[in-house]
Order: structure tokens, then sequence, then C-alpha cells
């Protein structure tokens, strides 16, 4: 007879998301992963592997439902510049209101994390660098189109300097930064553009 879940995996690794998300892979242990699911160690093991499987699955639903969902706001907004100010404002309010307050982003808390030793996690990463950078270099050349960028404005350089500063806000929520510094420093960055 097969075995059967008495439990939704797609819920449980939700909340594995979160834990990993808040606190880090290095300090999470797979106790504070089975109490925040509610799950027994042999269930999580049977469902998602060893810590590191789980680690991996929980940054690649992150990647999907929050990273990636994101970046095609911004590729599919056509507005240019108030496209890449809009993302940024929307990043600057979740990262400094709300729910998710002071967590900071989980790709950026793995880059400064331990798990970036893991070569899948630096692929994941990787992966996420180029989809922001991309995304970011999509929304400069609508601007550009639009006379929005100053003339000679390198738009690979600008794309690249925008994914950094996106990692930068990321980080400087999570260490506190008051979310009005963070839009004038935004500000400034897009003003230098045009």
């Amino acid at each position: 007879m097969p075995d059967i879940k008495h439990f939704d995996p797609d819920e449980a690794l939700d909340r594995v998301v979160r834990l990993f998300w808040q606190h880090g892979a290095a300090t999470t242990s797979i106790q504070a992963v089975a109490t925040a699911t509610g799950l027994n160690r042999s269930s999580l093991y049977a469902t998602f592997g060893g810590k590191r499987e789980l680690y991996l699955a929980a940054l690649r639903r992150y990647l999907r439902d929050h990273s990636e969902r994101a970046f095609r706001f911004l590729a599919e907004d056509g507005r240019g510049l108030p496209a890449v100010r809009a993302f940024f404002d929307g990043l600057i309010e979740l990262r400094c209101a709300g729910p998710y307050a002071g967590w900071g982003c989980m790709v950026v808390n793995a880059h400064a994390g331990q798990e970036r030793a893991d070569p899948e996690v630096r692929a994941l990463l990787e992966r996420h660098h180029g989809q922001l950078r991309d995304a970011m270099r999509g929304a400069l050349e609508v601007a550009r189109g639009e006379g929005e960028l100053g003339p000679g404005a390198d738009v690979e350089a600008a794309a690249e300097v925008l994914a950094l500063l996106a990692y930068g806000v990321n980080l400087r929520s999570r260490a506190g930064a008051d979310a009005a510094v963070l839009r004038r420093t935004v500000g400034v960055a897009l003003a230098s553009l045009g």
C-alpha cells in the first residue's frame, strides 16, 4: 500500500521558505524546520531529502514566487524609468514594512551566508543575478527609446549598477535602514541616468 502524505508539501515548503529567508540556512536546524512545519524529521526527509535539498527547494520556491515574478513585472511594464522606480518602490515597501520587514532578500542572504559555497546554490544565485540584470536592461532599453536616458548612457553598465543597487537595498533593509533614506538613494541613482 502506498505511503499517504497527511500534510500538504507545498504548504510545508512555504513555511520552510519563510524560515530560511528570515534566519538563513546556517542557523536554521532541522528541528527548527520540524517545529515550524509541524512535521517530524522522517516526514521531512522522506518528502524533501536532507537539509541541503530542503534549502535548495526553498530557494527555488523563493526565486519562483518572489524574484521571478517581480522581474517579469519589470520586464513587461513598458514604461522605462518609471517602471524601474516602481520596482524599487515596491522593493523598499516590502523590505521595510509588513510581515517580511527586516528579513532582507533570501537571495542576498544566501550571497552573504555559508550556503553560497554550495555549487548548486551559486548557480541559482548567478541565474537570479542574470534575470535581474536582464529585466533592468529591458526597462532601460525602453527608457532609451523614450529619450529618458542621457546621451551616451551605457545601458549594460547601468543595468548592472541597478542590479547591485537592488542588492544594496535588500541588505540595508535587513540592517534596519529607513525607507525614506533608501528611496532618496534610489532617486539619486535614477536621476543620474537621465
